[in-house]
């Protein structure tokens, strides 16, 4: 008799329980956590394009190092498999060093920049709204502003001066998962590759009459991100 008491409250509780739900058209999703940066850099070699020495090329390359920041995303269901997405984060600071010239920046280091990737995406979920499991695939297009560059104090000191960078339109792709805690709470984690190319110059006073130094860099960042959701 117990036992089938048992059975019966633990089914009727079973049933009453809400079931974790995912998303459905019309959901609007904000997710936020940690976002790193991590560029998969390439670069053309060091080139002089204006003073005394332009058509010059120094060899070397240019490399930016990586960053972590706050991540946030804002979706919004479509149907109940496709959703647009809009990535965004704080800005993310860099550090920028120019190895292998002539140029001879202090410790190689020329100096830092802070950029802005906001990415927009759509993005499809395979499975149906059943599932507390979402994992999903998004293509998308992306915007990287560059600003604040400056030489650092050694590189400044060495004649180094007005550093700059051109901003970015790429393509990005992405993967990741939800998984809905409730019906309204979610973990998340995603992985992006970022197509970001940009052109950088600066100023070596130090050469007489003067120059400028330019290097194209394909930055191409991988950026994972892992955080929490919240669904209205």
């Amino acid at each position: 008799m117990h036992k089938s008491l048992l059975s019966a409250s633990l089914v009727a509780l079973a049933l009453a329980a809400p079931l974790a739900q995912a998303h459905t058209a019309g959901d609007i999703i904000v997710r936020a956590g940690a976002i790193t940066v991590n560029p998969d850099d390439d670069s053309s070699g060091v080139k002089v394009d204006r003073g005394p020495l332009a058509g010059t090329n120094l060899g070397g390359k240019a490399t930016v190092g990586s960053d972590t920041q706050l991540g946030l995303n804002f979706a919004y269901m479509i149907t109940d498999n496709l959703g647009i997405e809009l990535l965004a984060a704080s800005p993310f600071e860099h550090d920028v060093k120019i190895k292998g010239t002539a140029l001879g920046a202090a410790n190689n280091k020329l100096g830092t920049l802070k950029e802005l990737p906001p990415t927009l995406s759509l993005v499809y979920y395979p499975l149906n709204a059943k599932s507390a499991f979402q994992p999903y695939v998004g293509a998308g297009i992306n915007y990287t502003w560059i600003y604040d560059e400056h030489v650092g104090s050694e590189a400044a000191a060495n004649g180094f001066s007005n550093f700059r960078a051109s901003n970015s339109w790429g393509l990005a792709g992405e993967i990741g998962a939800d998984y809905m805690l409730t019906d309204h709470i979610m973990i998340n984690g995603q992985i992006r590759y970022i197509d970001i190319n940009t052109t950088a110059y600066v100023d070596n006073n130090a050469v007489a009459g003067g120059t400028r130094a330019k290097v194209d860099v394909d930055v191409n960042p991988w950026v994972y991100m892992v955080g929490v959701g919240y669904k209205f």
